[in-house]
């Protein structure tokens, strides 16, 4: 079954001294490629934070944003760090004596630098940690849900199309043999035209025209086409992971239709042809989303 590489998720969890929420936002990427926003005194969380993540999500790019709230008067207030302001109103000060300022300094240049204050800077325990995994559990499953419901969205589409595809191999099976035949002819025609003695035609030279008719013979692609749109549908229906191989088979398919087109000397084929392209090029910027 296969699953978008687009979607989002949203969890929360708490208890009496923290609340927690976390966002999770995908979209398509080759790789799995994870961006956190996390508060400065959960930095440590991290790698417990992406080896979640990592065992749920295999690939897409994620962008994961983590709140953390302290719940009481005893862990919201902020701490102003003496040192950081100190250094702040030099570094201000020297500014204006470089520049040539003459304003005077103000209590909203300091206190809108959000890094002079910050909240207690402990690392936080095991407690924390549980609600986090809580929350983004909650997050990844709804993204996973959202991603799956995409790809059922997509698994239709793109069989729609495998659909058409087949039809128009089928059609082109049934004209390519009168096709082949009508090109032997029309070569055994401008041959005679060209020689002068028509007693000059031989056994060997209408053996040489049918050697060259034969080469746009297309029975072989066709049936390696089929075959790759056979393989499509399966990998699509029984592969947990598709999306690389749905883009190689898509690859295959598209150079046998251009074996096809360039093989024949049919107009209905080669217009069926580039209709096989088309619906190929569509399929082909569907999968990139598919993970």
């Amino acid at each position: 079954m296969i699953s978008s590489m687009t979607g989002y998720g949203k969890g929360v969890a708490g208890d009496k001294n923290y609340s927690i929420e976390i966002e999770v936002k995908s979209v398509n990427s080759r790789f799995l490629d994870i961006y956190m926003k996390l508060p400065a005194t959960l930095l440590n969380r991290e790698y417990d934070i992406r080896e979640m993540i990592k065992n749920n999500i295999s690939r897409g790019k994620l962008s994961v944003i983590l709140q953390l709230k302290s719940i009481g008067p005893e862990n919201s207030a902020a701490v102003l760090d003496n040192e950081k302001l100190k250094s702040y109103i030099a570094s201000l000060k020297q500014i204006k004596k470089i520049s040539g300022i003459t304003d005077k300094l103000k209590l909203e240049h300091i206190v809108y630098n959000r890094d002079l204050f910050a909240q207690n800077d402990k690392e936080y325990g095991e407690d924390v940690l549980k609600l986090i995994k809580i929350a983004l559990e909650t997050a990844l499953n709804q993204l996973k849900k959202m991603r799956r419901n995409e790809g059922k969205e997509l698994a239709k589409d793109l069989k729609r199309r495998i659909n058409i595809i087949e039809e128009k191999v089928n059609i082109i099976q049934d004209e390519s043999g009168a096709s082949v035949n009508e090109y032997f002819g029309k070569l055994k025609e401008k041959m005679k035209g060209l020689i002068e003695d028509v007693t000059t035609y031989t056994d060997r030279l209408e053996l040489e025209l049918a050697l060259i008719a034969d080469k746009a013979e297309i029975t072989e692609e066709c049936v390696r086409l089929k075959s790759h749109l056979k393989f499509f549908l399966e990998s699509m229906d029984k592969d947990d992971e598709p999306g690389r191989k749905l883009n190689f088979l898509c690859q295959e398919m598209n150079r046998e239709a251009n074996t096809i087109s360039a093989k024949t000397i049919s107009t209905s084929i080669s217009h069926n042809s580039v209709l096989i392209k088309e619906e190929i090029e569509k399929i082909r910027e569907q999968i990139q989303n598919i993970e």
